[in-house]
Parts: C-alpha cells; sequence; structure tokens
C-alpha cells in the first residue's frame, strides 16, 4: 500500500471515531499505544530479534488473538501493565487510558494497524501520517492542543539560519510535540549531509534533550521521535516529564530551540479548608536567574540562558511582552544583552499560531563568556509583521514567507548582512537609550492605520489592551515589591 492510500485509510477510520465523539487527541493517543506495540513486535522478528522487553502476555499478539469485549478487557490490562514498566515502555504507556468505548471500534483499529508491515514504510511516511494526526489535534482548538504546536514552516526557518551542525547536542525545555527536534532531524539528515556510523548514533542516541510536563503531550512527541528513528526502543527516553523551570539544568547544551507555552503567569491552585481554590502566582527561587519574577516568559528565557554552553547558539519564540515589559522584564532584558550576544529578532506576524491574538517574535542569541564584558554590540529586526496577513485556514504561513527573512539573516556568515525595507540594524547605544530598554521596535508604515476596515478583529485588540495592561499592573508590583523591602 502506498503513502497516500494509507494515510487516507486512517483518516477515514479517524473521521469514524470522531463521530462517536473521540476527538483527535484521544484518537492519537490510541493510535501511539498500538503503533508502538506493533512496531515492537516488527522488531522482535527476523531479522532484527531485538529484545523490546515488552512482558509475554501483554504484547501485540495477544491483542490480536481477541476482538469484542475479551479485547477490551485485555487492552485496558496491557495499558495498565506497560505503564509501570521501566524506560520508553513506562514513558509512551503512563497513566495511559482506554478512550475507544466501542470494542468493535477498537478491534477495526488493530486489525487496521496489523494488516501494514510499519517497519517497512521509510521514517518519512511514518512521521508523515503522525505529524498529519498532530496537526489536526492542533486545529482542534477547544482541546487546547494548539498550544503545543509551532507552525512547521517557522521551524524550519528557525533551524535553516541556527544551522545544528552533527555531534552537538540540541534541548528544548518545553518540548510539546517534539517538533523542534524533528526540524533539527531533518537539517541534519538532509540530502548531502553525509553522516558517518558515529554521527548518526550519536544523533539518534544523544542529540536530543526535553522537558515536556503534560504526561498526554510527552507520550506524543516520544512516539514522535521513535517514528523518525530517534531514540532507543528499549532505553531511557529523551524527554523528562518534568517542569523544566524547577530546577538548574543537569546539563549544557550546543543548541536551545523552543516555544515556551503562551500565558504570562506561572501559577498553582491551592485549595483551602473550605474547598475553594484559588491560583497562587509561582515563582522559582533559582540561584542562577538573575530576577526573581512569576513571569513564565521571562523565566524560560532565563532558564535557556543557563542551558547553554559558552558560545552555545538558541532561537526563542516569545511574546512581545518580553520585549516592552518594565521591573523585572527590564532587568532581564538588560542582563540578556550584556551577558548574551543577541543579534536577531524576527517579528512575527500574527495568525499563525492556534492561541488567538498572540503577538510574538523568534530572538537570536548565543552565549557568551562571564567576562564582565557587554556582549551585544547591535541588533538586526526583521518586520515580517506590518502590513502581512495571515490565517490557520485561508492564507497559512509557509516557507516562502520566511524565504527572504533567512537571506537577511545570512547564515553562512550573519556578520555579513545588507539592510533592506524590513529588515534594519540598531545599535547597542540606541537601544539602551529606550525607554525601558524596550526592544518593542517597528519602522515601517502600517497601511491598516489608514483604512478602519483593516483593524484587527476586536478579539485580537482587546487582548493588546489586555496584554499592555497587564505589563503595566506587573511593572507596578515590582516597584510595591521593591518599597516594602527597602
Amino acid at each position: 500500500m502506498n503513502t497516500s492510500t494509507l494515510v487516507q485509510k486512517v483518516w477515514n477510520f479517524c473521521h469514524t471515531l470522531r463521530d462517536d465523539g473521540v476527538g483527535y487527541g484521544d484518537y492519537l493517543e490510541q493510535l501511539t499505544y498500538l503503533l508502538f506495540l506493533k512496531l515492537a513486535h516488527e522488531y522482535a522478528q527476523e531479522p532484527y530479534n531485538r529484545d523490546t522487553h515488552i512482558p509475554k502476555g501483554f504484547d501485540w499478539s495477544s491483542l490480536t488473538s481477541k476482538v469484542g469485549e475479551p479485547l477490551e478487557a485485555h487492552y485496558l490490562a496491557t495499558l495498565h501493565k506497560l505503564g509501570n514498566e521501566p524506560g520508553m515502555l513506562g514513558a509512551i504507556f503512563f497513566k495511559a487510558q482506554n478512550k475507544i468505548q466501542d470494542p468493535a471500534k477498537l478491534s477495526r483499529l488493530v486489525q487496521l494497524i496489523d494488516a501494514e508491515s510499519w517497519i517497512s514504510l521509510d521514517a518519512d511516511t511514518k512521521g508523515d501520517l503522525y505529524e498529519g494526526l498532530l496537526q489536526k489535534n492542533a486545529e482542534d482548538t477547544k482541546s487546547g492542543a494548539g498550544q503545543y504546536f509551532t507552525p512547521r514552516a517557522l521551524i524550519e526557518a528557525m533551524v535553516a539560519c541556527v544551522r545544528p551542525e552533527p555531534m552537538k547536542t540540541i534541548a528544548d525545555p518545553a518540548c510539546g510535540t517534539g517538533g523542534f527536534f524533528l526540524g533539527a532531524y531533518n537539517w541534519l539528515t538532509r540530502p548531502g549531509a553525509k553522516l558517518d556510523k558515529r554521527q548518526k548514533e550519536f544523533l539518534r542516541d544523544q542529540t536530543f534533550h526535553g522537558n515536556e510536563i503534560v504526561p498526554n503531550t510527552r507520550r506524543m512527541c516520544l512516539m514522535n521521535l521513535f517514528l523518525h528513528n530517534i531514540g532507543e526502543l528499549d532505553g531511557e527516553p529523551s524527554v523528562e516529564r518534568s517542569d523544566a523551570l524547577i530546577s538548574e539544568p543537569k546539563r549544557k547544551v550546543d543548541y536551545v530551540l523552543a516555544n515556551p507555552p503562551f500565558g504570562k503567569k506561572s501559577s498553582m491552585t491551592i485549595t483551602n479548608e473550605e474547598g475553594e481554590e484559588d491560583k497562587e502566582a509561582l515563582t522559582y527561587e533559582r540561584q542562577d536567574f538573575w530576577e526573581t519574577t512569576s513571569n513564565k516568559q521571562l523565566n524560560f528565557l532565563q532558564h535557556i540562558v543557563s542551558m547553554l554552553k559558552v558560545d552555545g547558539k538558541a532561537a526563542v519564540v516569545l511574546p512581545d511582552n518580553v520585549l516592552f515589559e518594565g521591573g523585572a522584564g527590564e532587568k532581564i532584558r538588560r542582563k540578556l544583552l550584556e551577558n548574551c550576544d543577541v543579534h536577531t529578532i524576527l517579528r512575527l506576524p500574527t495568525g499563525i499560531f492556534y492561541a488567538q491574538g498572540v503577538k510574538a517574535n523568534v530572538v537570536f542569541f548565543d552565549a557568551k563568556p562571564k567576562n564582565g564584558q557587554i556582549h551585544t554590540k547591535g541588533m538586526w529586526f526583521y518586520d515580517l509583521r506590518t502590513n502581512k496577513h495571515f490565517t490557520l485556514k485561508t492564507r497559512t504561513l509557509k516557507l516562502d514567507d520566511l524565504q527572504d527573512f533567512i537571506t537577511c539573516y545570512n547564515p553562512e556568515n550573519r556578520h555579513e548582512r545588507i539592510a533592506t525595507e524590513r529588515f534594519k540594524f540598531f545599535s547597542y547605544e540606541e537601544l539602551m537609550a529606550r525607554d525601558k530598554a524596550s526592544l518593542d521596535i517597528f519602522w515601517l508604515k502600517d497601511d491598516s492605520l489608514n483604512n478602519l476596515d483593516d483593524l484587527p478583529p476586536p478579539d485580537v485588540l482587546q487582548q493588546e489592551i489586555i496584554d499592555h495592561l497587564e505589563a503595566a499592573l506587573a511593572s507596578f508590583r515590582d516597584v510595591a515589591i521593591g518599597l516594602r523591602s527597602n
């Protein structure tokens, strides 16, 4: 069966399940469990003969030998058993549940997967199928899955600028479904990039390191990596199920590619004696942080700086408030420009993320030695927002839309750049002279200001007002805390 036929077959069944109330996320989860068991079964056969560590009686053969209610009961027992196993097994099946309530539909899904030889499909085929399902899941905005999904064209552009090299480590402290890892993997295995055996093994087993706090998302990430031949079937997973911000990084890495979760405040839910719930701002007291704040993005930015080796490179998606917020935001910006070489900011257009009304940027910087010098000499800004209009349905962001930025970035030698209408340089002195050292910079004329019909939708305008008010309130709180401490 060719790729398109297989993909269509899976989609048709997916639609049938959706009619029964099984969402893309739940379907994707069940597909992950069953695909993993089928692949493990195939790897246990000739010529591979791999020890997959799957307990006898809870393997793929034990599922295909049953139908109806006996299959449903055994499937539940299998999920529970495998969830308590070590390594990749336990990681993928952690707290696994059966969301397909109709035993006949479960039998049909097992038959669908059993009919194919999945090992014989190349990584692109398996990966494209799974990536397609991840994208559909992200589009199902009611589930909130979109917050874990970064547009693939943006990932490709970021990777093309950073140009990761073989035998180097790559991290994402909020890796979602693994999009940045796959983008880097595709770059490192692109046509013409000839890797030797040692480099291939390092790429498979040691290159990628991530954190993902949401169990279901981590599970999808691990399966996504596994389908692209990243990670060992019987090894320890490279994606930890933990909050990356809680403690200092366990290792320093060569590259960080990341899109930390949107939403400015880290919080935890407290239940009082009366049973009432309240959210309490969560701050991280860390010796390696420049400032203590409950702003999640500012914490991720500080954490990413801590993760990098000297001369390590980062490309991070950050919302506008990180560029202009006062108080802790201003202090962190100043420290970032002193301690790192922050050389490029890509101002992203709206309408490219599943979270509504998000205004974001990609910040590119290199870590530098702590020698008391100011390492940022100046920054290049590329404005892809002014007079650019994208939507998730009718005008999606494509790699072609980012090609001019990649050309301007000049990855082969970023020290030799040429200014254009959308690409402009500002010296360190110019940036520091701005109010609150704001990096929220635009210079192009916005045509929509002359035409009320081109104004953003009311919900986007409303969100912008809220963002600016929250940033102002955060600054006032920082001042109040300072006054109290004095």
